[in-house]
């Protein structure tokens, strides 16, 4: 059978060389702007960081999606953030999310043939060449069989055998984005390692899909799409299809209040049950995973999950008591508890960074002292971009050397960061009380 052209991507580059050359060319054409932007300056030319970053960003972006794996997933976890990259990055890199550009079906029938010994359609009555959505890891397609839609996702190839090089190449441009020391990050980036690396097996996060699931069943509007083992592998997973529109998407068109606020409901039960009930949470909340229909937030991803155990989920929760705001000795216990603070910082970057923590948590814990949180009011989180900006720029925290936190709270910060976004988008008032620890 010759397998149709659709023209998407007809290759990724797979060898390390190869890999490590197409980084680097991204990072001497983004050192090539930054040439031209200061010999424009050196003449007279106006001081446009805004067109520097939108060609850098164009140019990184370009890279990191012909590479997919390491390089798009990274794109895909920061552009999560607006108060970490400037816009231009956050526009590019949000294409990650559920738009990549997609492999060509010759490609996806060799993973078939691979995985199963058959040609896609072999297994189905049919199967769209084209893909349906792609994001880092691998692309979606529709599939159906005995009159039964499947949503069926094809992993990239080559993308867990070069995420290891990809995430060491790469982690020098992301320090130098970010402005950070390899040594202070070093625990988090094996952390985020660990996390991709349990993303390229389908067959585990098949398993987490089943049992989350399971254990979400009882929750009021949310449900997962049926998976299916058996036409399934470790670089293939077949499961129900669900139409529906994507989160953002929806959040962004005429849904009424009372509809805003129970898809809201639904994200933010989704997420307390499992992150203080289950100590196991789906710790990838961008919308490209999340659909609704009919008043129902389908969750249709569970690749990046993280677990709590009991110490962990304490010292992460424990800076949400209302008390730390006033008791500046139970505040500091908690700030050395989670390694923020270390014994040989000096009065006045202790005093300094106590004040930073205060101010975060006064701001950031608000949803969860308060009954009710109206996630619409558009201050809260312009409020939580300037304070991440201010961090960012305080000269005592960027003195302040060392590792800092621990690599477990990576991933509860980033949930609840994505979800107050998710929340803002939808525009959501949120019944939060009782639903802290």
């Amino acid at each position: 059978m010759t397998a149709p052209s659709d023209g998407g991507q007809d290759s990724i580059r797979s060898t390390r060389l190869g890999r490590t050359a197409a980084l680097a060319g991204a990072g001497a054409r983004v050192g090539m702007n930054y040439l031209r932007h200061y010999a424009r300056r050196a003449v007279g030319g106006a001081k446009d960081e805004d067109r520097l970053h939108a060609e850098n960003a164009a140019e990184v972006y370009e890279t990191f999606s012909k590479l997919k794996g390491g390089p798009l997933k990274l794109a895909q976890m920061l552009s999560i953030d607006q108060n970490v990259l400037p816009p231009a990055y956050v526009r590019e890199f949000a294409q990650a999310q559920y738009s990549a550009p997609p492999l060509s079906y010759p490609l996806v029938v060799r993973t078939f043939r691979r995985e199963f010994g058959k040609e896609p359609r072999e297994m189905f009555d049919a199967f769209e060449p084209k893909a349906a959505a792609g994001a880092s890891i691998g692309q979606v397609h529709r599939a159906t069989k005995d009159g039964h839609a499947y949503a069926v996702k094809v992993q990239y190839p080559g993308v867990r055998e070069s995420l290891r090089n990809d995430l060491r190449v790469v982690k020098p441009i992301a320090l130098a984005v970010l402005g950070l020391r390899e040594a202070d990050v070093a625990e988090f980036f094996a952390e985020v390692e660990a996390r991709l690396l349990e993303e390229t097996d389908y067959t585990l996060e098949q398993r987490r899909s089943i049992r989350l699931a399971e254990a979400c069943a009882n929750l009021t509007g949310v449900r997962f799409p049926a998976q299916h083992p058996k036409m399934s592998s470790p670089r293939i997973i077949t499961m129900d299809w669900v139409d529906g529109e994507p989160l953002d998407r929806w959040a962004d068109g005429p849904a009424s209040q009372a509809e805003r606020d129970q898809i809201g409901q639904a994200l933010w039960d989704f997420y307390a049950f499992q992150v203080h009930e289950l100590r196991v949470f789906h710790a990838d909340p961008h919308p490209g995973n999340f659909l609704v229909r009919d008043g129902i937030l389908w969750v249709l991803d569970f690749g990046c999950v993280k677990e709590l155990d009991e110490d962990a989920h304490r010292r992460q929760f424990r800076m949400l008591e209302p008390t730390l705001l006033a008791d500046d000795a139970a505040l500091e216990a908690a700030m050395e508890d989670l390694r923020v603070l270390r014994p040989d910082d000096p009065p006045a970057d202790r005093a300094e960074a106590k004040a930073v923590m205060r101010r975060s948590l006064e701001l950031l814990g608000r949803p969860f002292r308060e009954a009710a949180h109206d996630f619409g009011d558009p201050e809260f989180m312009r409020a939580i971009f300037a304070l991440g900006e201010e961090n960012r720029r305080n000269p005592t925290l960027r003195r302040m050397r060392g590792p800092r936190g621990s690599a477990e709270g990576l991933y509860v910060s980033r949930v609840y960061f994505g979800l107050y976004s998710l929340l803002s988008r939808l525009r959501a008032r949120v019944r939060t009380g009782g639903q802290r620890t």
